[in-house]
């Protein structure tokens, strides 16, 4: 079995777009607050969105499952207020449940929280438990910078967080650390700000000591985890000036994926990482889309790139592909038990 941990509803029909410049449009105090039950979304338009896009894609490229969640994107926390947020995350994560209902053996819902900046992030805790327990999800992405490429936030050892971790160990859900939209010119979204908040991210943990008092915590960095396997001995040698343990002993609450766009990404990431911490993922329809000259493929078809991977083995192979992810996602490994998979 191959599951991808990071998909995202890209392709959504074009009414949630068009709701969400209304909201918008309200909130920069241009128009009237739209109505949540005005946004009309058949399960039709959710097929449309889906069969010929990221299910094709998913049966062309020989993978079983995708952890799918809301556009990153478009969960954009810095705009509006937390009312705002809460309304949105809602609706976004509402219609990811539904393609989950629609193709119930092929997409798992991955969550997004109402975050809004310099908001507490307990008030994510009602969306958060109505993510897990009423639509099923089995993980959420959480963005360590609502401002969107301000970076106003504390770090996430922060003990403000700690409400929300809490909650995520709980309920046995990992969290995968993801960015959205930047308002910092400076800062490209998908090019600069999604692997410096990946490389940050890392970084906080270092310095910190998260995993003492939420050991069962777990966390997924994403896009190959930015420039951390790359500079591992830059990582290393850091923890080791600071007093810090080992960056290693940080890979058993923390996993890495390979949405890595080409062979010796993959490579790199495989040989430094242990493969007990690696993720098979694409995040297909997403940030690169095009056809690689050099190769005739799609860069974000990783399962290429895994497959020649000759430093793995089977074993190790077969638990990037899955299980890894089965571990990472307990509520994942218990729903395809139960349906006999």
């Amino acid at each position: 079995m191959i599951i991808d941990c990071h998909g995202h509803f890209t392709t959504a029909p074009p009414q949630l777009a068009e709701w969400r410049d209304r909201q918008i449009a309200a909130a920069e105090g241009r128009g009237p607050v739209p109505d949540p039950v005005e946004l009309v979304v058949t399960d039709d338009d959710l097929r449309a969105a889906i069969e010929g896009n990221q299910l094709r894609l998913m049966d062309e490229r020989g993978s079983d499952l995708t952890v799918f969640s809301p556009r990153a994107s478009f969960m954009a926390h810095h705009i509006g207020d937390f009312a705002v947020s809460s309304v949105w995350a809602r609706i976004c994560n509402d219609l990811v449940h539904r393609v989950a209902g629609l193709y119930p053996g092929r997409f798992a819902v991955g969550a997004m929280l109402p975050q809004s900046p310099g908001v507490d992030p307990a008030t994510c805790l009602p969306e958060l438990t109505r993510a897990v327990e009423e639509l099923g999800a089995v993980s959420v992405n959480l963005n360590p910078d609502p401002s969107g490429g301000r970076w106003t936030a504390p770090p996430l050892t922060d003990r403000s967080w700690y409400p929300l971790y809490e909650a995520l160990v709980a309920y046995d859900v990992p969290a995968m650390i993801h960015v959205s939209t930047s308002c910092n010119p400076a800062f490209h979204t998908t090019g600069a700000h999604y692997l410096n908040a990946d490389t940050t991210a890392f970084m906080q943990l270092v310095q910190g000591d998260l995993f003492a008092d939420f050991p069962a915590l777990r966390f997924v960095i994403p896009h190959g985890g930015g420039a951390v396997p790359y500079h591992w001995g830059r990582f290393r040698g850091l923890a080791m000036a600071l007093g810090k343990p080992d960056p290693e002993r940080l890979l058993d609450n923390v996993f890495f994926d390979t949405c890595v766009y080409h062979q010796p990404g993959i490579d790199l990431l495989t040989r430094v990482i242990p493969s007990r911490s690696v993720l098979f993922a694409s995040e297909m329809i997403g940030a690169v889309r095009d056809v690689d000259p050099r190769t005739g493929h799609h860069f974000d078809d990783t399962r290429r790139y895994v497959d020649a991977t000759a430093h793995l083995s089977d074993e190790e192979r077969a638990a990037v592909y899955s299980g890894n992810a089965l571990r990472a996602y307990p509520r994942l490994a218990a729903r395809l038990a139960a349906a006999g998979r």
